[in-house]
């Protein structure tokens, strides 16, 4: 007699007859115990036959692969004196409703993606502790360690259950401490300024960049690595980025491990070509590094990029353009060599895009600068990469080549991670210009996932109100022109300066396009309607007579060449402008207006930011129209420190209302330096402004003070790059001014964005 026996704990074979295993025979199978579950899928699993001898393995092997079925709560397997296979079963009760509670910073919807169980399944424990898993890492992404998780069942009729998940999510894990070790020529603050992350304190209320993120802190350890390549050293390295965790799951402590190594003056550049037919003294104008410049390794790759571009227009299609550095470590020198060698001639079969649930593909392909069926060129697919992190859609850009088993071509496998691409805006804020201010937006850059801008923008302070919607195509008619409208209201109130109020109402149609990744040129038609009303009954008889409603219709340009480094925080680099106004194609103005302006940034020994600028500008009336007090420059507060909105140039004698100018210059220099506050944002400048500032039309020096000789000024200040926005004070005394100038000596702009 023999009788086998498995219980939900017991998994070996147990004969009754004999302490040694054999294969047993099995006559019949019967299910007892199901439901729901038809007797076929049991069957299907555990692949046992009637009439046929079975081993202990393969039994133990069968309970094993019901029990992963998930169907049954316990299963027994009984074998019979007569050689009846009897499998004893308790199904699993089938989920009812699946909750989350308690979940206030992650919405229901994101969990659901991330659980296995839902309604309708069949419950298991084994399940719902891995689901509580992947509930625990989806907080560990947003920052919050210290989530407790806890799967509640509660009993319905008909063996069904309610699956409740009670989450307490607790506190955001912030950073407590940044560490640097190994690095001796950059301090601490100075390196806290270039990561994203930030150590926590009161004045980053509004920011995220406090709290612990993993994947923030591999991208500091790249934006550490380009800082330093960009600034002399060659050999910089991120040991390790450790971050430790509190032991109440509150707060980290992150310590970037660096070895900066020796930092290298370029003293030699070269261009050598394993190819014949290649002028290399002509692609010397292509290197952007110079002798005697520090090595920098973003310069060394948009050279490669241009020496491939001009060597491509040549008719070499498969050329490997590699920047070769002889180090001298001990001296700090280095040579440069581009050594041009000839390429596998390899094409680019497919470009494959993933990730992109949201963005369309044409988006992210119109960005390379390579195309399926051209030559494979590896500094074509990083500078393609670059432009697609440049959209600022994506949290990750990952590109692969893989090549393909002919040899002569290989696939571009494009792996994004898509992020979220709206902005709400509010804004608060005082300025000694405008009074008290609140500014409230909504912006979306990646609108449909067609890569359009769409933007409303509402701005109300104790002086001026104005009204915006934009829209802006990046790709017109499938071609990298920029094409947009925006839709304008402003409403000023210049009693104080002027004896009188201004509305402008109208749209405006706008076209670019660049002719290289620095040269741009913009056209614009604007139509709008002008108002001067409210005048005082004792304003300037020249805003009297302009008190009315003008219409203008307005044809324009501007081309700008911007080589900065950067275009919100410059350091090194200039901005070159210039743009014209021709208003006359129907509407009451007529007038041709040229403005033109230039900025160059230097900065040395690291920290110390000098900027020289020159804004000029140029209106005049035609077919015997006089310029209208709208449409003229203005020169104050803005635009020359030291000075009230308005304050130098032609002013009444008797009324002292400001009246503007025909032509207006306005330059100077700033020098941006360091308070040992760089980790909070703040630095200081010292500047010194020149303006002037021309007659306007129709007016008389019986009534109307009035000098075109320059006005200074000089001061000091600062700014704070906030969480808030910037935050901006200056201090600034006129040194050169007319007696009947309106000074001002202390001047402040603040604005919070949320």
């Amino acid at each position: 007699m023999k009788k086998l026996y498995w219980g939900a704990s017991l998994l070996s074979l147990v004969f009754a007859s004999s302490a040694s295993a054999r294969d047993v025979y099995v006559r019949d199978i019967t299910v007892d115990g199901l439901n729901r579950v038809e007797n076929e899928t049991v069957m299907s699993y555990i692949d046992i036959q009637k009439g046929k001898s079975v081993s202990e393995e393969r039994l133990n092997e069968a309970l094993k692969q019901l029990y992963a079925t998930g169907l049954f709560e316990d299963i027994a397997f009984n074998v019979t004196p007569s050689g009846e296979l009897v499998i004893h079963v308790i199904e699993s009760p089938i989920i009812n409703e699946r909750l989350f509670d308690g979940n206030d910073k992650i919405d229901s919807s994101m969990l659901e993606t991330e659980v296995s169980l839902a309604p309708r399944m069949a419950f298991s424990k084994a399940k719902a502790q891995d689901d509580v898993q992947r509930i625990l890492d989806v907080y560990k992404r947003s920052g919050r360690y210290a989530v407790v998780v806890e799967p509640k069942v509660i009993k319905r009729e008909n063996n069904t259950v309610d699956l409740v998940y009670e989450i307490n999510e607790g506190p955001l894990a912030t950073i407590d401490k940044i560490n640097f070790v190994g690095n001796r020529h950059y301090s601490n603050s100075d390196l806290q300024s270039e990561i994203m992350s930030k150590e926590s304190r009161w004045y980053r209320i509004f920011s995220g960049s406090e709290n612990y993120d993993a994947e923030r802190v591999n991208y500091d350890k790249e934006l550490l690595r380009r800082f330093y390549m960009k600034n002399g050293y060659a050999d910089f390295n991120v040991s390790s980025a450790i971050a430790e965790l509190s032991p109440d799951k509150k707060s980290f402590v992150l310590t970037y491990v660096v070895d900066e190594g020796p930092r290298y003056e370029v003293v030699g550049v070269d261009i050598i070509s394993d190819m014949g037919g290649v002028d290399t003294q002509a692609l010397m104008d292509d290197v952007l590094i110079e002798e005697g410049d520090r090595y920098n390794a973003d310069k060394i790759e948009k050279s490669v990029y241009e020496i491939t571009e001009s060597l491509g227009k040549q008719g070499f299609a498969f050329v490997d353009v590699e920047p070769e550095l002889a180090r001298h470590p001990a001296e700090g020198k280095m040579d440069v060599t581009f050594h041009i060698k000839e390429g596998d001639r390899v094409f680019v079969n497919r470009i494959n895009i993933k990730g992109n649930t949201r963005t369309d593909d044409d988006v992210i392909r119109r960005e390379f600068r390579i195309s399926e069926g051209d030559a494979f060129n590896g500094a074509k697919i990083r500078a393609s990469r670059r432009n697609v992190e440049n959209l600022d859609y994506f949290s990750k850009v990952d590109i692969q080549t893989q090549p393909n088993p002919d040899g002569n071509s290989a696939d571009v496998n494009v792996k994004v991670e898509e992020k979220s691409t709206g902005y709400f805006n509010v804004g608060v804020g005082y300025s000694t210009v405008n009074g008290a201010l609140i500014r409230t937006g909504i912006t979306e850059n990646n609108f449909m996932g067609r890569g359009q801008q769409l933007g409303f923008d509402v701005g109300v302070s104790q002086r001026a109100q104005d009204y915006n919607i934009s829209f802006t195509e990046p790709y017109f008619l499938g071609r990298p022109l920029s094409a947009g409208i925006d839709l304008f209201r402003t409403e000023e109130d210049y009693q104080d300066e002027g004896s009188y109020d201004s509305e402008s109402t109208g749209g405006r149609l706008r076209l670019g396009w660049n002719y290289t990744d620095d040269l741009s040129q913009y056209v614009r038609y604007t139509l709008r309607e002008d108002q001067i009303n409210h005048v005082d009954a004792d304003a300037s008889r020249y805003i009297k007579e302009e008190e009315g409603k003008y219409t203008g219709s307005i044809f324009g340009q501007t081309i700008v060449y911007d080589k900065r480094d950067n275009v919100i925080n410059p350091k090194d680099g200039y901005y070159l402008s210039f743009g014209n106004d021709v208003a006359g194609a129907g509407g009451d103005e007529k007038y041709l207006k040229f403005e033109a302006k230039a900025y160059n940034y230097m900065t040395f020994a690291d920290y110390y930011t000098w900027k020289i600028f020159a804004n000029g500008g140029y209106i005049t009336g035609y077919n015997g129209q006089d310029v209208r007090l709208a449409n003229r420059f203005f020169l104050g507060g803005y635009n020359m420190r030291g000075f009230e909105f308005g304050g130098l140039g032609a002013r009444d004698k008797f009324t002292n209302d400001a009246l503007g100018g025909n032509w207006m210059v306005y330059s100077g220099t700033e020098l941006a330096f360091p308070m040992g506050l760089d980790e909070m944002g703040i630095r200081g400048r010292t500047f010194v402004d020149v303006g002037m500032i021309g007659k306007p039309d129709g007016v008389s020096s019986q009534y109307v003070d009035y000098s075109s000789s320059p006005r200074v000024a000089a001061g000091v200040g600062l700014t704070w790059q906030s969480p808030m926005g910037n935050i901006d004070i200056d201090f600034a005394v006129p040194v050169v001014k007319k007696s009947y100038d309106e000074t001002e000596v202390f001047r402040l702009n603040f604005g919070t964005r949320l």
